[in-house]
């Protein structure tokens, strides 16, 4: 089993005006969160908009977050593709690159069978000798991983945890029952962490924690400590910012608070658009009362 627990942001990934990634500022941006005290870090989420990078610019992410982060704390690479080749090839690219584990999202234009969402993770997990998480979000993908599919899966001796974004956090506690200590859940930015580490959650993936990375290992901390009120006073504070990004688009919730915090992360990838103006002032807002 794997040690992975903890806060591990969702990178954004910094962009210059051509939309070619900016490694320096992903750089500081890695060196800025490891030293707010972050357990990890998480390239190639949906936070970082992977579905818009092209495979080089994919590998150029990884490999920044890799060098910038020098084994201060693990980096678990985010690997998607709607083919299982070229998953397992994005798979051991990070590897050899030294991404000290994989985080494994399916891609889906047609419906697949569960057999079929099974052996696509297993072919993953098969061609690393790295962990790997397993990520599925219902919201944005044609086939979710199913609580036998998740069990099964979950007995893969590289197969170490799984965030999942069905926003139901009793599935979770349906996962945590089957599976037991086989597998590690994480909360992702539709749930609760507080209360999913409560129920025996290992830690939150998510990209808020990109934007306010003490107060999200605070409140990591209030839970692994049993300090359940301390844990909620952070929790609803934080809170105000995950209904924020279920009104704005993610990456650029992300990229404007990176902005305004300093970090010219640059805009979007076209044809998303950056926040407007109003839109922005409220972030900047609920950023100062986090302080």
């Amino acid at each position: 089993m794997s040690s992975f627990r903890g806060v591990f942001p969702y990178l954004a990934t910094p962009v210059h005006s051509d939309e070619s990634v900016n490694s320096e500022m992903l750089g500081r941006v890695c060196d800025h969160l490891i030293r707010a005290g972050v357990h990890g870090l998480a390239p190639l989420g949906s936070t970082g908009e992977f579905a818009y990078l092209s495979h080089s610019a994919r590998a150029t992410v990884v490999k920044a977050t890799v060098e910038a982060t020098a084994g201060r704390v693990p980096v678990i690479a985010g690997v998607a593709s709607t083919t299982t080749a070229d998953a397992v090839a994005q798979a051991r690219s990070y590897e050899r690159m030294g991404a000290d584990g994989i985080l494994a999202v399916l891609e889906a234009y047609f419906p697949l069978s569960e057999q079929q969402v099974e052996t696509y993770f297993t072919a993953i997990a098969d061609a690393v000798d790295i962990p790997v998480v397993i990520y599925t979000n219902p919201n944005f993908q044609r086939s979710d991983l199913t609580l036998s599919v998740i069990e099964r899966l979950s007995l893969h001796r590289r197969i170490v945890g799984i965030k999942d974004a069905s926003t139901n956090t009793g599935r979770l506690l349906s996962i945590m029952q089957r599976c037991g200590d086989d597998i590690s859940v994480f909360a992702a930015s539709s749930h609760i962490p507080a209360a999913v580490m409560m129920i025996g959650g290992k830690g939150w993936m998510a990209g808020p924690a990109c934007i306010a990375p003490r107060q999200s290992v605070a409140l990591f901390e209030h839970c692994a400590s049993g300090r359940w009120d301390e844990a909620m006073a952070v929790q609803r504070r934080l809170w105000k910012l995950n209904e924020a990004f279920a009104r704005f688009n993610l990456a650029a919730c992300i990229k404007a608070g990176l902005l305004i915090q300093g970090f010219d992360v640059g805009s979007p990838i076209a044809p998303q658009s950056p926040l407007s103006v109003e839109d922005r002032r409220e972030l900047e807002h609920l950023l100062s009362e986090l302080g």
